[in-house]
């Protein structure tokens, strides 16, 4: 029976590589994880996915004197340095060792190839939600007058969250808010599951929030890649409560953006929608109340004219008015007021009333 001791097999094999891949070579791959060792060795797991899931995975190595200047010319150019879910084109030397197996040992990277990666996600994504019809679906919605309960998607330190709190807080009219805190991993790699998870319980939450707010500060562009996930941006397209969205820079505009209800560019910013609103309905009610103030102001005068009138009238319908313009009256036997001679008969006895007093007579003919 003929065979190869392991050494020998493994020789070959790195023999073999080493004739097939003489020369450096591009390697395209996705970070699945990433090490900063302390003898400043940058040590990765790449990997491919497809259609089926992970169909390939490899060891790297950036040594300490390459990384030193490769890994701080990625960081410079994508404004991120080398982390889990990147997609990354690298200059590879393939090594074999007949100890440690197959590993690439790389020398360059291309960021801009890593930055259009993002670009080229971004694009598909909304792509497919156009295709859809989900981009203007959250618009649709209707936000409450007075939007009280508010559930806020960030991390519990972060900076922007603590100054929306703040400039809520301090609004100078002195109206009240109720936020929830829904704390969520804002970047990364499991960033897209973790916020639409914040997303699902906010809406089952028995507190019936009006809306729900996601806040994420400044970042570099990978940072904040994220946001534009498909899967992150069709959990906030589909939520049944309208998203208002505070990501980044005044100068990215994200695909979470896109879709949101509303999309402001600062935490304050998106404290101020809310206060505005506030201050709008109490502009509204205060105006009402001006209106009906003045309706009531102007029906009062008019019932006040109407009684002077009516007064007036009166005034002027009262007997003793006449009498005291010389004129008199005359009344029968049983007080009521003769308006004619006819009918009064000789005997009869009447009363004539004066201004000043009254005389009994009786009718001679």
């Amino acid at each position: 029976m003929e065979f190869v001791n392991l050494f020998e097999l493994q020789q070959e094999i790195r023999e073999s590589l080493d004739e097939r891949f003489p020369e450096s070579l591009w390697v395209k791959a996705e970070v699945a994880q990433v090490q900063i060792r302390s003898n400043g060795h940058c040590y990765m797991d790449l990997c491919q996915s497809g259609a089926s899931g992970l169909v390939a995975k490899a060891k790297a190595v950036i040594w300490k004197g390459t990384y030193a200047s490769v890994g701080r010319a990625f960081a410079r150019a994508t404004g991120s340095p080398l982390a889990a879910g990147m997609t990354i084109l690298a200059l590879c030397r393939v090594n074999y060792s007949e100890l440690y197996g197959l590993s690439l040992v790389v020398e360059d990277l291309e960021p801009q190839f890593t930055l259009g990666e993002a670009e080229m996600e971004r694009r598909k994504t909304v792509a497919r939600l156009e295709e859809e019809n989900l981009m203007d679906r959250q618009r649709e919605l209707e936000l409450p007058d007075l939007p009280y309960s508010l559930a806020v998607i960030s991390a519990r330190d972060a900076a922007g969250f603590g100054d929306f709190c703040n400039h809520l807080d301090s609004n100078e009219y002195g109206f009240k808010f109720k936020v929830t805190l829904l704390e969520a991993v804002m970047q990364g790699k499991s960033a897209p599951e973790s916020i639409a998870d914040a997303l699902a319980l906010a809406e089952t939450s028995k507190e019936g929030y009006d809306a729900v707010l996601i806040m994420r500060g400044g970042g570099s562009s990978l940072d904040l890649a994220c946001f534009d996930d498909y899967s992150l941006c069709l959990a906030v397209a589909c939520c049944s409560l309208p998203v208002f969205t505070a990501i980044g820079h005044d100068r990215d505009i994200h695909v979470a953006d896109m879709v949101a209800f509303r999309s402001v560019k600062t935490p304050t910013a998106l404290a101020d929608e809310f206060i505005e609103a506030f201050a709008a309905e109490d502009a509204r009610i205060t105006e009402l109340a001006h209106r009906l103030s003045l309706a009531v102001g102007r029906r009062l005068s008019d019932m006040e004219n109407e009684l002077a009138l009516l007064e007036s009238r009166i005034k002027a319908a009262d007997p003793r008015q006449v009498l005291g313009r010389g004129y008199a009256l005359v009344t029968d036997a049983r007080g009521v007021i003769m308006k004619s001679s006819r009918n009064v008969a000789p005997g009869e006895k009447i009363t004539v009333l004066f201004n000043d007093g009254k005389i009994e007579a009786e009718v001679k003919g």
